[in-house]
């Protein structure tokens, strides 16, 4: 079984500035941060932010899970798209055999004549 979550959230920064937040390591430090995440601490284990860098992500608690490991897979800063797969423990300990989180800053026009930029979250999994 396959599927596939999206959320859209729009932000008032240049798209320049939140793919600088985005497409770094940055972003685990903020995540890490912000209480609200339930993410307790996030290390890295290889790579220095870029494609083919490791996270080990330790969450606050149960319920689900308290660790998991995730390796960034696609980073392309012209589309400023960003993939990461779990690779170990966390989803894959509870039967799903792709966890997959893609990020995406896209810039978009609307009726008043400024531009807006959204960042897109879009979760693919696949249940065994």
């Amino acid at each position: 079984m396959f599927g596939q979550l999206s959320h859209e959230l729009e932000v008032n920064v240049p798209a320049s500035e939140a793919w600088e937040l985005y497409s770094t390591l940055q972003l685990a430090k903020l995540v890490e941060e912000e209480p609200a995440s339930g993410i307790e601490k996030v290390d890295v284990i290889e790579g220095d932010g870029g494609a083919g860098t490791i996270l080990k992500l330790t969450f606050a608690g149960p319920p689900l899970f308290t660790v998991y490991k995730e390796k960034l897979t696609k980073l392309d800063n012209v589309k400023r798209l960003k993939e990461t797969e779990v690779i170990e423990g966390g989803y894959l300990e509870l039967g799903f055999t792709l966890y997959l989180i893609r990020f995406e800053v896209i810039e978009k026009d609307n009726e008043l004549g400024f531009t807006l930029y959204l960042i897109r979250f879009t979760l693919y999994l696949e249940l065994a």
